[in-house]
């Protein structure tokens, strides 16, 4: 309406590469976008840009491209910091070959990236929830496309295209382990070394209250109900997903969230058994809290605090 032109005039005027492009997306996403996330959206735009180039000639070797755009190009953390000269050689590559975003309107193209999210960097094929995962990113990295008129239409709308088929595996009932067995694989890990004394509430945790690994990381002292005799109660309301210290704003390797697919605030009362209680009062004497009150902490801070014990003479409580 402002300037009079076809749509395809603009679009062809407005067109900026798929390279460019796929930055862009990255930074819309970014900011409201969870750790774990960004490292799914990095790895998806890291898969299909190789795809859309104007050809292979002095392409570097697939593991210094996906390096160079997986931990760079697609990391916004890292936009602001100085470039190695050997990343900087690769994306330079990119920025010069890769194709004008409108050249996805050949659908031959666009197939050739729901090809290429269907296969792991080693050549097989990848598992149904990253194909789903990283085809719902690329949808909507078009679907911005469309938006920021560089495209008239998502092409992947026009596109009859099916995941190479799974192998589904359930889960064997007899595989769950007992009560019984539980127990047995709890002391084995105790028994192994001084860190697995420390790990064997943890994994407790997961079998006997049936939390995610994230969970228990997020797990307070003061969200335990933990009597000396009978049953206990732990309240879930935080998730420490462990994403690296590249991805989060913090700095820290674990990204603190909210229960998954629950509201921010939702906790989760969760009834132990005497068993798991029992297990934790023991980690809670032998090796304290961390300095926020979490019950987990790493083996380096709580180990040195049972040797400095040791050192003063003060016994711990036995194992359970």
């Amino acid at each position: 309406m402002e300037s009079g032109l076809p749509k395809s005039l603009v679009v062809k005027d407005r067109d900026i590469s798929w390279y460019e492009h796929a930055r862009n997306y990255i930074g819309m996403k970014w900011d409201h976008s969870p750790a774990s996330t960004r490292r799914t959206l990095a790895e998806a735009m890291a898969t299909v840009t190789p795809v859309f180039v104007k050809d292979t000639k002095g392409m570097p070797d697939a593991r210094a491209v996906r390096a160079a755009l997986y931990g760079w190009a697609f990391n916004k953390k890292r936009w602001s910091q100085e470039i190695p000269a050997d990343v900087a050689k690769v994306l330079d590559w990119f920025d010069r070959k890769s194709l004008a975003t409108s050249a996805l309107s050949d659908l031959i193209r666009v197939r050739a990236a729901l090809n290429a999210i269907s296969l792991r960097l080693d050549g097989k094929t990848a598992s149904a929830g990253m194909i789903s995962r990283k085809r719902a990113i690329f949808y909507n990295s078009l679907e911005y496309a469309v938006e920021a008129e560089l495209l008239t239409d998502n092409p992947l709308t026009r596109i009859k295209w099916k995941a190479p088929e799974q192998v589904v595996e359930e889960v064997d009932p007899a595989c769950v382990p007992n009560p019984g067995q539980a127990a047995k694989l709890l002391a084995a890990v105790r028994d192994q070394s001084p860190r697995g004394r420390r790990l064997a509430a943890f994994f407790g945790c997961i079998y006997y209250a049936a939390a995610r690994p994230a969970e228990v990381i997020g797990l307070r002292r003061r969200d335990c109900d933990l009597p000396r005799r009978g049953w206990g109660l732990l309240r879930l309301r935080d998730t420490r997903p462990r994403s690296g210290s590249a991805w989060t704003d913090s700095g820290e390797a674990h990204d603190k969230r909210g229960l998954k697919h629950r509201p921010r605030k939702a906790v989760r009362h969760v009834p132990i058994p005497p068993e798991l209680v029992a297990l934790l009062r023991w980690h809670l004497t032998a090796y304290g809290t961390a300095t926020d009150g979490r019950v987990f902490q790493r083996y380096a801070v709580g180990w040195s605090r049972t040797r400095a014990m040791a050192r003063s003479g003060q016994r711990l409580a036995p194992g359970p």
